[in-house]
């Protein structure tokens, strides 16, 4: 009887390990047997979060070959496609039995700017971004030249006030580089390099003045502490 319990005992403790033992050769093994059937080669590819980028660059930067499948490792495929210009991040998933999802988030366009053929988009640090204005729907505010500074300005407004943002039509340098935002009526003065306080102020202060149903032609934000309200734009 003893030596029965014995046993017993013996088998409660070896028969999770076993499981579990079980579960982990399945994990790992069967991927691996499964890579080379063809019912899980890769037949289709779904792209989530390509608004901006060609298509078919993020396909071609996938690289797969025609006995891909859905089991080989994302590792890579992510890396190749993060390599892009314009991508700043990737995930790729499986969609069991033959399908990728590859899902892109896309750095954020922060303006137009002239080019030697036409308009070229920048990010918001000034670098050129592969997105075809004449194939995607941008409404990007345009500045004068490829000023990164400039660059930065504009996607610091996106970030902080979305709105504001899209408000903007253009944007240039004056003066000692100072900045001239250009609504399409209105404008906004700020300094060469703004920092958030001041464009929430300007902000702050819009919403106070549309409250009021109070017109504006100018804001000048270049002044610590104060902002000017100018019926008429200065010179």
């Amino acid at each position: 009887m003893k030596g029965w319990l014995e046993r017993l005992g013996e088998r409660r403790v070896w028969m999770p390990l076993a499981v579990v033992l079980g579960l982990l050769v399945l994990w790992f093994g069967v991927p691996v047997l499964a890579r080379h059937l063809s019912f899980f080669r890769v037949r289709q590819v779904e792209l989530v979060g390509v608004r901006n980028l060609a298509p078919e660059a993020v396909i071609q930067a996938l690289g797969l070959g025609a006995q891909a499948s859905v089991f080989d490792p994302t590792g890579p495929l992510e890396a190749r496609v993060r390599a892009l210009p314009g991508v700043a991040g990737v995930r790729v998933g499986r969609h069991l039995p033959g399908a990728l999802a590859v899902i892109v988030r896309e750095v954020e366009p922060a303006a137009f700017v002239p080019g030697p053929r036409g308009l070229v988009v920048v990010d918001a640090a000034g670098h050129p971004l592969p997105f075809d204005p004449a194939r995607t729907v941008l409404d990007l505010p345009l500045a004068a030249t490829a000023d990164s500074g400039l660059a930065a300005i504009l996607g610091l407004i996106r970030a902080l006030d979305p709105a504001l943002f899209q408000a903007i039509v253009s944007a240039r340098r004056v003066g000692r580089g100072d900045v001239l935002l250009d609504e399409g009526g209105r404008r906004i003065l700020v300094g060469p390099d703004p920092q958030p306080e001041v464009i929430q102020a300007v902000v702050q202060v819009q919403q106070e003045l549309s409250a009021k149903g109070r017109s504006y032609a100018e804001l000048d934000a270049r002044y610590a502490g104060q902002i000017v309200v100018r019926r008429r734009a200065s010179s």
